[in-house]
């Protein structure tokens, strides 16, 4: 059963509809407080406060300490409730969870990304725009501005106690690394994501060597199992991708290469090959002027819970827009159904 100290979290995370409990006021004060103070951190910092930064990522770990120990209750909660109480209170504890997982990538992004641009943090959603209590204002917190219609999802079904993980792409994760892409979470990635895990390069390579800054990593208890991929200037990006990677890349893997050899994952690879010599469609001025950023999300098959990609889009979301962003695209076969739909479910 929950211990008393859970369900003490639970109460102070639902305490009154304009008045909160200890652990949610301690997690929106560490928030707001990052959030304010974010300049003096960074590669290089902003603000040439050496102790303001120290003390910044003491209270972003507190934070992240907040933020895991919600997500931990929220599985207990759905391994132990009663079935009426977990279905009465389940919508709520699920939808702070979410919050939580973004919120918590979002605060390790500023922390470790390297961007020397000031933060452009953007004016506040509508206020019809937000829900109350600790949901809404975390998501005041969040500058995803009024992309409301990421907030507004059903739980599922059949809760989950899966617990997740959600991070920005490390530097670790690049040991390895070289043009192609292909790191251990690229590979992991591609396994499990697509059914052509030859040439991992092909699923994360381009954002993995042009604009790491914006990846995000989800992971469950069986390893990497989503991501969330951006180019803040899709324009340069874009031009950057035909004239200098995807040329190195058809070097690497000449059109031959999925030819002959043994049948095992043969048509995967020469599908893999395709993909690298087929011309990239070009994006129209209008679609660049309006919507300047490019993102691309995908989870495996295995993260039945929507709450969990709704997370990665947030949290990818954010950092574009704390950036200066006013718009994203994605690039989605037509006849691709798997990823239209994904696309489709979260907005």
């Amino acid at each position: 059963p929950l211990t008393l100290e859970e369900v003490r979290m639970l109460v102070e995370l639902f305490y009154l509809p304009y008045h909160h409990g200890a652990l949610a006021q301690e997690l929106l004060e560490h928030f707001r407080w990052l959030r304010a103070n974010s300049l003096s951190v960074g590669v290089p910092p902003t603000a040439p406060d050496a102790c303001g930064g120290t003390r910044w990522r003491g209270r972003a770990q507190s934070f992240q300490l907040l933020c895991a120990r919600t997500c931990r209750l929220h599985s207990r909660f759905v391994s132990t409730a009663s079935r009426a109480l977990l279905y009465d209170l389940h919508p709520y504890l699920w939808d702070i969870r979410n919050m939580l997982l973004a919120a918590g990538a979002f605060v390790l992004w500023l922390g470790c990304q390297s961007i020397t641009a000031p933060m452009l943090l953007g004016r506040d959603a509508e206020p019809w725009a937000r829900r109350g209590g600790l949901f809404g204002e975390l998501q005041a917190l969040l500058p995803v501005g009024n992309s409301c219609d990421l907030f507004y999802h059903p739980p599922p079904l059949f809760p989950s106690s899966q617990l997740y993980l959600l991070r920005p792409l490390l530097p670790l994760d690049k040991l390895g690394h070289k043009g192609g892409g292909c790191s251990e979470v690229s590979q992991g990635l591609q396994a499990q994501l697509s059914r052509a895990p030859a040439l991992p390069g092909r699923l994360l390579g381009s954002f993995l060597s042009l604009s790491p800054e914006y990846t995000f990593v989800l992971e469950d208890e069986g390893g990497p199992c989503g991501y969330a991929a951006g180019a803040l200037h899709a324009e340069g990006f874009l031009q950057q991708r035909d004239s200098s990677w995807l040329p190195a890349l058809r070097h690497k893997y000449p059109p031959d290469l999925g030819t002959g050899g043994s049948a095992l994952g043969q048509d995967a690879l020469e599908e893999a090959v395709l993909f690298f010599h087929a011309e990239p469609l070009a994006v129209p001025q209008p679609v660049l002027r309006r919507f300047p950023s490019l993102v691309q999300l995908g989870t495996a098959p295995r993260v039945l819970d929507v709450g969990a990609s709704r997370s990665l889009a947030l949290c990818l979301l954010s950092a574009l827009r704390a950036n200066g962003s006013r718009g994203v695209f994605c690039q989605v076969s037509d006849t691709d159904r798997q990823q239209l739909s994904f696309y489709s479910k979260l907005g």
